[in-house]
């Protein structure tokens, strides 16, 4: 099985690309099985879920091509709508699928969604909205299967959780509804906002995207488009919490800034020198770190779910003592032991943990249980004196494209082995 090898204590000082979003890239492939003529998508990571999400469309009867970050998809020869497990099972997203297959085709069967072992990610507000759009949706132990006879009708939905799945899911089922549709207490985060950009590209009429209410104007038909994904808010900002864990001086472009200002304003108070402009942010690290009294996560603009396991590696290093609030997933601090064994100090008790700083790491064998929670395990090996094995990988690799590489550029000694 892969790891990592990396031996710390280096500064970090470079220039890094952001690759495309994870979290967009995969909705938006899903929404091209809506069009009824080629998409063609620039930005795309080279990521295990990208090419996971390709094999579902070419399973799905999709035309793809794929090369260096464009993917072609053609859905005009679409011949089944059952995903099965083999496939869904390895990615928790690929629920998003169901929406799209439902509204164009008019029904769907899916596996049940497996990824990150996160805790419970209820499927129910997906599955709610649908039936409120008209659908049919019978659960058994393994599938969802779901039609619409007489096609879906647009509604009015509150979601009881603004949840960035069913938001997307229930937003491309009802591009193509008859009449309109109005989604409240939605999600707002930018990888929505791009998402519904995709889609009215492709001429649908969605109306309040990032917001918390969004309107959806059904159309009869969709065409396809050229479009490019933005940059990966969550990658830029590990790439800045290396250098900030490090002592390092870290640019990276290709990203925009405003859509991780929380996470932007977090590193301000450790009293790293923050700065951005237009497609490019930047961190100099101040050293050793001031720690941030507390952390909470919340739906967007708050602090995301995605970042606690950068921050807390960052508070092993920093001056002081900081308390995490994690409010969205249960099991979001699997790196807390692989933390330990590497110095950190850290108390951790359901959706809480208190970090005391200053911690001296030390380099260690590790495992990554998750994607965001191997990247926190990565930051903290690139801080610590001595050699660190990190296993696992494949979890890290689902969200970050060319890590070790980018990572190497930077001056880390890493290596995959």
């Amino acid at each position: 099985m892969a790891r990592y090898e990396i031996i710390g204590g280096r500064r970090l000082e470079g220039e890094v690309r952001i690759q495309g979003a994870k979290n967009s890239v995969l909705p938006i492939l899903a929404a091209a099985v809506l069009a009824q003529s080629r998409c063609v998508i620039h930005n795309c990571p080279a990521l295990s879920d990208t090419s996971l999400a390709i094999q579902i469309l070419k399973m799905l009867g999709c035309a793809i091509e794929w090369n260096n970050g464009t993917i072609w998809v053609d859905p005009t020869g679409i011949c089944n709508r059952e995903i099965p497990g083999a496939l869904t099972g390895k990615m928790r997203s690929s629920i998003v699928f169901l929406g799209p297959l439902l509204a164009r085709w008019g029904r769907a069967k899916i596996s049940y969604p497996g990824g990150c072992k996160l805790g419970p990610r209820p499927i129910d507000l997906h599955l709610d909205g649908l039936r409120q759009l008209g659908a049919v949706v019978r659960e058994e132990e393994q599938f969802l299967l779901c039609h619409a006879p007489k096609g879906l009708t647009g509604a009015r939905i509150v979601l009881s959780f603004p949840s960035v799945g069913a938001t997307e899911n229930l937003m491309m089922a009802a591009v193509l509804a008859k009449g309109t549709t109005t989604l409240m207490n939605c999600a707002c985060e930018p990888e929505i906002v791009d998402l519904a950009a995709f889609l009215n590209r492709c001429g649908a009429r969605i109306r309040g995207a990032g917001e918390n209410t969004i309107e959806i104007e059904g159309v009869r038909s969709l065409h396809g488009c050229e479009y490019t994904v933005i940059g990966d808010r969550i990658a830029a900002a590990t790439y800045l919490v290396a250098g900030a864990m490090t002592g390092g001086e870290v640019l990276t472009t290709g990203i925009e800034p405003q859509n991780l200002m929380s996470m932007l304003a977090l590193l301000q108070k450790t009293g790293s020198e923050v700065r951005w402009g237009r497609d490019h942010c930047s961190v100099k690290a101040k050293q050793p770190p001031t720690a941030v009294a507390q952390v909470r996560t919340m739906p967007y603009p708050g602090f995301p779910t995605d970042g606690l396991p950068l921050f807390l590696s960052l508070s092993a290093v920093s001056q002081g003592t900081c308390v995490f609030v994690e409010n969205i997933f249960e099991n979001r601090y699997s790196s807390v032991p692989g933390l330990q064994r590497m110095g950190a100090s850290i108390r951790q008790e359901g959706k809480v943990a208190v970090v005391e700083g200053c911690a001296v790491l030390h380099g260690a064998d590790v495992c990554a249980e998750d994607l965001r929670g191997g990247a926190g395990l990565v930051l903290a090996a690139l801080a610590a004196s001595g050699c660190s094995q990190i296993q696992g990988v494949e979890w890290i690799e689902r969200g970050y494209e060319h890590f070790c590489k980018n990572l190497a550029s930077l001056g880390a000694r890493i290596r995959k082995t």
